[in-house]
């Protein structure tokens, strides 16, 4: 037969060439014997949960090539592994991952030399095959038998800890498995920090460089983590811990797999939890441990100075600048500062005569390992772990900085002093610290009356004393429903406000406890509680007085005089943030306020809001997760699950915060009734009016004029939102709220609360809002205290927009 016309010959070669280099068809999940992978192909997990191939990390213009893993289902490319960390590839093209004929996995660059492998020694009855399973992890078995692989990415993790791999201790090599960050967003080499388990204690710590540990997340009851307040009984993982001869481990699933969601040991030295929400595409971070980034041991580098009130948290010290301009742009500070003028030493001379000075520089939390020489304490080498306190924070100190002459001042008034003069000053602190000691000393012991110091710093005060210092009660500031508040003044002039409790049912050892317990606490955004009184069925409170009152009284009125602007009611909402921060985070006890309303801010003289009216606040243990109360706080505030009976968390703080910062922006109520009896609902309106984008100056109190950053605005409205999502899970810890006023994190939008479409569902009447959107509409309920309760569900289920 004539070959010309018989076309088998011809296809055979081809195939036998073909054979010779076979790359993989697009969507395959395995990379067998004589296949290869390289440029743009990809191998598919079974189910296309995941996918691996060659990626370029963030936006770097740099052709640099990793084999990696990658999310299939999730729209935003978010690398969970990374096989060449350190050792990239310039060109995907020619480069090639395959199983070598020793049976490893191994990528081999453009030039055919390996930068990446399995790096086994086995022996495998049958050929070998590498698969990419649809829980993430990448297997090296057996093709003809489906028993324990070789080797697979699970034990071999970069900084990303997926469901149903270990964080784990060989007992025999006494080696850890970590979790270790990338260096920065566009390189994925190991960075400073990482993730362990402490086979000791059986506890997760993070450590700096390997040797410094900076957070634990507290001991395991076979439940939960001791340190984590955000973990519940009730939990969306099921976290276990195992323990053989061989190895000590923790592992977690997804009660829900439908589920997507992991942990990750991120550039800022955090790890962070992240759950993958479909209908904002985009990340929702449930919570990251520490919760101030400051608290990341050494974040700032040597000669770095944190900040946690600034933007960005890291600064170089006064005489430096950072060792890498291109590090610190992409927020990798771990090479720290250099000095910018070198230090004379003593040589005069070379310094035009000019010593070197010391640059004061206070309220500072200064590094460890000193040294003490004469009553100082020195530091001799790099400066690490430096943090900027706020005034308040007593448990700073003064450091001196030893600068060159030319980076200071020359004149008389700066802070510069020299060497000679640190002798006397620290004499002359000392003597001035007793001094301060021995008054207040004797102010406490000597007390006001019959007033006596108890509790630390708590007065226990006579009921005759604050009838006094209250002129019988008759200057009343407001009430409640547990009392009446009364303006008064001790002996010494200082203002206070003297609360009256009524109906109180405690007996005095609770009361004394309760009592105790808040008035430990301290914050610059908390009302200071001075003392207490407990005489039989008297019992009051004795606050700091605050001269410009609540913040309703600033919000809720008609005037055109004396409106907060904008740039203020940014500050109270950040500020009433940090001191809930405090409250759930900061505390030997989680405080849960259970009462957060305008009412319950007040402003001192400066107008910094402070926390106040702790009559509903319920105590909880560290070791408990949520807590059963009877009491209700205000209709309006009210978290869903609270209505619906269930013991709560911290997390309805935060819908009630959340509630609160939609009347911070309107400068109106929530709910309002007109004349002729139809109710507007202003969240329901704002959170639809967020969802389509619309114009959000158009929600701002009119009586600003427009005079708000628009930025701000929108952050604060798409806060409020998730806020004030139905499912709890779904509305962010108080530290992560914290974070996205300062700036440091994005917030998306939010999915329309379920709830807040009840209200239009059930609601007979139709409210047309004016204000600069007549073309929104919104039907809203009769009264805003019917919160329907939403069914405990998953994420995923109860994110979708109504």
């Amino acid at each position: 037969m004539d070959n010309k016309k018989n076309p088998w010959p011809m296809l055979y070669v081809f195939f036998i060439c073909l054979s010779l280099n076979n790359h993989l068809s697009l969507g395959a999940d395995t990379i067998s014997v004589n296949q290869s992978l390289s440029g743009d192909q990809t191998i598919v997990s079974k189910g296309g949960n995941f996918e691996l191939g060659f990626f370029k990390p963030g936006n770097s213009s740099l052709s640099k090539y990793y084999i990696g893993m990658w999310y299939k289902k999730v729209s935003l490319r978010t690398i969970v592994w990374v096989a060449n960390r350190d050792k990239p590839v310039s060109d995907k093209s020619s480069s090639v991952l395959r199983i070598s004929e020793d049976g490893n996995l191994v990528l081999l660059n453009e030039t055919q030399l390996p930068v990446w492998s399995t790096n086994l020694s086995f022996t495998s009855s049958g050929p070998v095959q590498a698969v990419l399973q649809d829980d993430g992890n990448l297997v090296l078995k057996d093709g003809s038998n489906s028993s324990k692989p070789f080797w697979q990415s699970f034990d071999n993790p970069a900084h990303t800890w997926l469901p149903g791999a270990k964080i784990a201790y060989n007992n025999k090599t006494k080696q850890s498995q970590r979790l270790i960050s990338w260096k920065n967003s566009e390189n994925p080499a190991p960075g400073l920090f990482s993730l362990e388990l402490d086979v000791n204690s059986s506890s997760y710590i993070s450590l700096w460089n390997n040797s410094k540990q900076y957070w634990t997340s507290g001991s395991w009851n076979g439940l939960i983590f001791s340190w984590v307040p955000e973990m519940r009984y009730n939990y969306i993982y099921n976290f276990s811990y195992e323990k053989n001869e061989n190895e000590s481990y923790f592992t977690y699933s997804l009660y829900d797999p439908s589920i997507i969601s992991r942990f990750v040991m991120g550039v800022s030295g955090q790890i962070q939890q992240l759950t993958w929400l479909e209908p904002t595409k985009q990340w929702n971070l449930f919570w990251a441990q520490p919760r101030s980034q400051c608290e990341v041991y050494a974040y700032c580098g040597a000669y770095g100075i944190c900040n946690q009130q600034s933007l960005p948290f890291c600064n170089c010290l006064k005489g430096f600048q950072p060792t890498s301009d291109n590090s610190w742009n992409l927020s990798d500070y771990s090479g720290g500062c250099k000095r910018k003028t070198s230090l004379q030493c003593g040589n005069a001379s070379l310094a035009n005569g000019k010593r070197d000075k010391f640059l004061e520089m206070p309220n500072m939390k200064v590094p460890l390992q000193a040294q003490s020489v004469a009553g100082c304490s020195i530091w001799i080498g790099d400066l690490l772990n430096l943090r900027q306190l706020t005034s308040d924070d007593s448990s700073g100190g003064t450091l001196y900085l030893k600068l060159a002459a030319s980076e200071l001042p020359s004149s008389r008034n700066n802070k510069a002093i020299t060497a000679g003069v640190i002798a006397g000053s620290v004499a002359g602190i000392t003597v001035l610290v007793g001094l301060i000691a021995f008054f207040v000393f004797r102010r406490r012991k000597g007390g006001i009356g019959t007033a006596k110091a108890v509790e630390g710093s708590l007065v226990a005060f006579g009921y005759r004393d604050l009838q006094n210092a209250t002129k019988n009660f008759s200057d009343k500031l407001g009430g409640g429903g547990f009392g009446s508040v009364f303006k008064g003044t001790l002996p010494d002039s200082t203002v206070i406000a003297v609360k009256k409790l009524e109906g109180l049912s405690q007996g005095e050892k609770q009361f004394r406890t309760e009592v105790s317990t808040i008035g430990t606490i301290q914050h610059v955004n908390l009302v200071r509680l001075r003392g207490f009184c407990s005489e039989g069925i008297r019992k009051l409170l004795v606050y700091d007085y605050m001269p410009n009152g609540s913040l309703d009284s600033h919000l809720f009125h008609e005037k055109k005089t004396g409106v907060l602007d904008w740039k203020t009611r940014y500050q109270i909402i950040l500020g009433t943030a940090r001191g809930l921060v405090y409250l759930h985070e900061k505390c030997r006890d989680c405080i849960i306020h259970c009462d957060i309303k305008p009412e319950n801010i007040l402003l001192d003289a400066e107008l910094c809001p402070k926390v106040a009216d702790f009559g509903l606040a319920k105590l909880m243990g560290r070791e408990f997760s949520r807590v059963l109360t009877t009491m209700r706080g205000t209709r309006g505030y009210l978290a869903p699950e609270w209505i619906s009976g269930v013991a709560i968390t911290t997390k309805a703080d935060v819908y009630s915060y959340g509630m609160m910062l939609f009347e911070l922006v309107s400068g109106r109520r929530n709910s309002e009734q007109s004349a002729d009896g139809k109710t507007s609902f202003f969240p329901t309106w704002a959170a639809s009016l967020i969802a389509q984008e619309g114009n959000v100056l158009s929600l701002v109190d009119p009586r600003l004029e427009g005079n708000a950053d628009v930025e701000e605005v929108t952050r604060i409205c798409r806060l409020a939102c998730w806020c004030i999502q139905d499912d709890e899970t779904h509305r962010p810890p108080m530290g992560q709220v914290v974070q996205i006023l300062e700036g440091v994190l994005d917030v998306n939008l939010a999915p329309v609360p379920r709830s807040l479409q009840v209200f239009v569902d059930n609601q007979e009447h139709i409210v047309f809002f004016t204000e600069s959107s007549s073309s929104q509409s919104s039907q809203v309920p009769s009264n805003n205290s019917n919160v329907s309760s939403q069914s405990k569900s998953s994420i995923s289920s109860t994110s979708s927009k109504s």
